[in-house]
């Protein structure tokens, strides 16, 4: 997703950073998964395992994460279909502030709208103008598998949601025009046929998830 930041502040104050996974020279770049790709309309299933497994695919997601460059990525992105997000809204000349969301569900939704311009490492080089709530309560589980809450407004909030409609088998795209996706996806096909993707329409943003 490439959001056009327009203000509002972020809070992630249940976040404990600490149980943030560090970003290691160790990990591994897992190829991302792009449309028309069935495997992105999965449903994911809840992670039930807190090892060293899930451990290296945090790793591995941190690591394709900021290769790609983006700023999110759920684990379905890189074919794996577990309720999984990895996060870091941080700004280039900061320092890495990685999240962890793990089976992430939105618990409540403000009224109140929000639109970001967001893109997606799933859909290369395509931006669109989504609307969503503008602030979300979400609940979920830490590294440790230990219970925790997040509010969040701004482009956490759309990031949060952008994240979890991956987990749920569902594109941003799907918030569009019906003719807006159709022409999308139309694109996309013709560009895997060729083995490759579509030329991009504009200037690549920064901020991708």
């Amino acid at each position: 997703m490439a959001a056009a930041v327009s203000g509002g502040a972020n809070r992630c104050d249940a976040i404990d950073r600490e149980l943030a996974t560090a970003y290691i020279a160790r990990m591994a770049i897992r190829d991302i998964l792009s449309i028309p790709d069935s495997k992105l309309r999965l449903v994911s299933e809840p992670v039930t395992a807190f090892d060293g497994d899930l451990k290296a695919l945090i790793e591995d997601m941190f690591e394709t994460m900021y290769d790609a460059p983006g700023i999110g990525l759920a684990a379905i992105q890189i074919g794996v279909p577990l309720r999984l997000i990895t996060m870091d809204l941080g700004k280039k000349d900061e320092p890495k502030a990685p999240q962890v969301f793990i089976n992430p569900e939105v618990v409540w939704a403000s009224d109140e709208m929000g639109s970001y311009e967001e893109g997606c490492l799933s859909i290369p080089e395509y931006y669109e103008e989504v609307v969503r709530p503008a602030a979300v309560k979400v609940k979920y589980l830490d590294e440790a598998g230990k219970p925790r809450e997040v509010e969040a407004d701004g482009l956490l909030a759309t990031c949060l949601q952008h994240e979890i409609d991956h987990i749920n088998g569902v594109l941003f795209i799907d918030h569009i025009s019906k003719l807006k996706r159709e022409m999308v996806m139309k694109r996309f096909r013709k560009a895997a046929k060729r083995g490759g993707h579509p030329h991009p329409a504009r200037e690549k943003k920064a901020n991708v998830v």
